[in-house]
């Protein structure tokens, strides 16, 4: 196979109409606000801070995710017909599980600079230092793109074959896998032994942060001191919900189950809500 066939949203015109719209304002305001947002951040100096430093990441990453889906996606409601060639699907898959792996380290990171924030503001200054913020960003992108391309060399070992439709609106790793004509049992196995692993380790992270934050602003005497904490972690707790609760459906679903409509709804909320 040289290209494959995707179905996007086919329903009737007025619905891929509308569609059209969500999808371009959705992807139009999130890279203004986000890169309005970056750009904020890093002029304005009393906005050097840790968790500020960890956002512009953030929102970074947030801009490349939706850029990754969107634009062919809004190209394919205009064209009728949505073709990716294989490399150009390998591609495509290989940076999107990279983002979603290192979107998954930068929320664990976040989560114990909340930690920090709250459970030892004293020593908060001292211990994140801009060093320490640099090297835990590098480690996070650096740990996204290298698990990430294990998991797609595998995929792309595999052989494709007979039918080249993907009733998806991206190359995403089940329908992909779902294409392949030979054993994909190692390629599934690697898949989900890394999954488990960042998923679990990140997981852990930010439960065992938000466990001690929950402690602590219990703890506080002042309302005052609890609102402030509770300020500091509402937003993030808000995306680690909507990105892990996505997440964790669409690994633990099994790969050779068909409902793809449902399969696309949830791809959406991880791959263009949750950014948004």
């Amino acid at each position: 196979i040289n290209e494959f066939i995707l179905l996007g949203f086919s329903y009737g015109l007025q619905v891929q109409i509308l569609l059209y719209l969500v999808f371009l304002v959705t992807y139009t305001v999130t890279v203004t606000e986000k890169a309005v947002t970056i750009f904020v951040v890093k002029t304005n100096h009393h906005l050097q801070k840790p968790m500020c430093y960890f956002l512009g990441n953030l929102l970074f990453l947030e801009i490349w995710y939706v850029s990754l889906t969107l634009p062919g996606l809004l190209f394919g409601f205009w064209s009728q017909s949505m073709t990716i060639s294989f490399s150009s699907c390998m591609t495509q898959l290989y940076f999107f599980i990279s983002l979603m792996c290192t979107e998954c380290v930068f929320l664990a990171v976040m989560a114990y600079d909340c930690y920090l924030a709250v459970c030892h503001p004293l020593r908060y200054p001292a211990i994140t230092t801009h060093k320490l913020c640099f090297q835990l960003s590098i480690l996070s992108w650096a740990g996204g793109f290298s698990i990430s391309l294990v998991k797609a060399s595998f995929i792309s070992c595999l052989t494709f074959c007979g039918q080249q439709v993907m009733n998806h609106f991206f190359c995403d790793f089940s329908p992909v896998l779902n294409l392949s004509c030979t054993d994909m049992s190692l390629a599934e196995a690697v898949d989900f032994a890394l999954a488990l692993v960042i998923l679990l380790v990140s997981l852990l992270i930010i439960v065992f942060s938000y466990c001690c934050i929950l402690s602590t602003i219990l703890c506080m005497p002042s309302d005052q001191g609890r609102r402030k904490a509770f300020s500091i972690c509402t937003s993030h707790f808000t995306v680690v919900v909507i990105f892990f609760s996505t997440t964790l459906f669409i690994c633990a679903k099994p790969r050779r189950i068909h409902p793809f409509n449902l399969n696309k709804i949830v791809s959406v909320f991880y791959a263009v809500f949750t950014p948004a």
